[in-house]
């Protein structure tokens, strides 16, 4: 009876989680329309999401993941620490490895004053350096199982799914705001 009873709840909880991967992506395509007007981009790191919105509002969310477990904002070049505030696209290629990158203007000068304040309060090293290259970009070819089970494996960058970074890609023009909230 017991053994039953686990058996019921396992094949429960495996259709909850199929059911919202197969909503998440229903609801995405199910609300697909045409980009009216500019673009802003917003990055929910605790929700693991990113959200594109135009001129009449919500217009898709894709599941991301980022460099760092703790989730904090980036202190430093090599802590693996995706950066908090507002950027820009400052370019867009394809990526030999991640697919396609959608390079960020980080460090803007909010990054840089940040970084001196934590290095006066001798919160980071003195010989520490703030970094750059932080993008948005594409998974490892046949790796998009990492953004599903929620793996941060970058050095502080935000990676989609390569299904996803391409739709994303093909709709973000350089200068394009995002906004990396906790």
């Amino acid at each position: 009876m017991a053994a039953k009873k686990i058996s019921i709840f396992c094949l429960l909880a495996l259709s909850l989680v199929a059911f919202k991967d197969n909503s998440k992506k229903s609801f995405k395509r199910l609300f697909h329309r045409k980009v009216e007007g500019n673009i802003y981009i917003i990055v929910s790191k605790s929700d693991y999401e990113l959200k594109v919105y135009d001129q009449d509002g919500w217009y898709a969310t894709y599941p991301v993941v980022f460099g760092s477990k703790s989730l904090d904002d980036k202190m430093m070049e090599g802590d693996r620490k995706t950066p908090e505030g507002s950027y820009h696209i400052a370019s867009k290629r394809p990526h030999q490895k991640w697919d396609k990158m959608m390079v960020l203007d980080f460090p803007t000068q909010i990054d840089l004053a940040k970084f001196k304040e934590r290095k006066t309060k001798g919160l980071i090293p003195k010989n520490a350096k703030i970094g750059g290259g932080i993008a948005i970009h594409g998974t490892w070819p046949h790796d998009d199982i990492a953004v599903d089970l929620y793996q941060n494996w970058t050095n502080g960058c935000i990676a989609l799914k390569n299904e996803d970074v391409d739709e994303l890609f093909d709709i973000v023009q350089i200068g394009t705001p995002v906004t990396i909230n906790k």
